[in-house]
């Protein structure tokens, strides 16, 4: 979580350069060139039952980034992040066996409406957009990245996706990029950025939703509006009113009462066991 609102923060200047959309394709593109140096794609593991996932993960990755990002163009990274947490909070809530969880989404909502203070009419309703739309990538990122996961042994997985992330916002990323006011240092800027967030934040994620349910990791996700605010505080000098931490607070309340449960009760599948698995059938 720190990892990535950090690099979220840091990705502001490259923003100002060659817009969101240019700043997230460019991330997703240096993130397949370490990928690909540190993990080697599992390709010759693939089955054609795998491709559909790594497909819409692929896409939903690219879009999550390129949409946070031009959010965070418009309104503050700690805001940004409590809109999109509403995606995963709400996932969560769909997927529990109470009803009652349902109430949680509802309430977390009531803390964005705290901190994006409509009633003061500075809102700006095309940024909270794209914080929703991103949420939306958000919660369809955590399913599909448990299922990617189980499949691939280490972060394997995560170097088939980034490389559909990167096709699938090129449309988008590269106009921005050649248009743009584009600068020697946008390179390596979005280079270090990329080491940060895709590789070593989404596969610490990858890591951590193969040993754990949905509900765990929604539990400890519920901060990560409040990293938001600190990194927002700290890097970008972003400082929230009071009204605003209470809207955080609320958040960060809702998203851990809306979590139950603990490590997952069935083992992951790995490439491994399925091959083992494969050999003992054959005759």
């Amino acid at each position: 979580m720190l990892s990535v609102q950090l690099s979220n923060a840091l990705s502001v200047p490259v923003i100002e350069q060659v817009g969101p959309a240019g700043a997230a394709w460019l991330r997703m593109c240096f993130g397949v060139l370490f990928l690909w140096v540190i993990a080697r794609p599992a390709i010759h593991s693939l089955r054609r039952g795998d491709v559909p996932a790594l497909l819409a993960l692929g896409v939903v990755t690219g879009f999550m980034t390129t949409f946070f990002l031009a959010a965070v163009e418009r309104i503050p990274l700690g805001t940004a992040v409590a809109i999109e947490f509403l995606g995963p909070l709400t996932v969560a809530g769909l997927r529990s066996r109470q009803r009652k969880a349902l109430a949680w989404p509802g309430l977390a909502f009531a803390g964005v409406v705290l901190l994006t203070e409509p009633w003061s009419g500075s809102i700006d309703l095309v940024g909270v957009g794209f914080a929703l739309a991103a949420g939306i990538c958000w919660g369809l990122y955590n399913l599909l990245t448990q299922h990617v996961g189980d499949r691939f042994s280490g972060i394997s997985g995560l170097s088939l996706t980034i490389p559909v992330a990167a096709l699938a916002t090129l449309p988008v990323g590269l106009p921005q990029v050649v248009g743009g006011d584009f600068t020697w240092w946008v390179l390596p800027a979005a280079a270090g950025i990329a080491l940060i967030t895709p590789v070593i934040a989404f596969g610490l994620e990858m890591l951590a939703l193969r040993r754990m349910t949905h509900t765990a990791f929604g539990t400890l996700l519920s901060i990560e509006p409040a990293f938001g605010v600190l990194i927002g505080l700290l890097v970008l000098a972003q400082t929230p009113t009071a009204l605003q931490v209470g809207g955080i607070a609320i958040v960060v309340a809702a998203g851990a009462a809306a979590q139950r449960g603990g490590r997952r009760t069935i083992e992951p599948v790995l490439v491994a066991d399925l091959q083992a698995s494969a050999t003992k059938e054959t005759p």
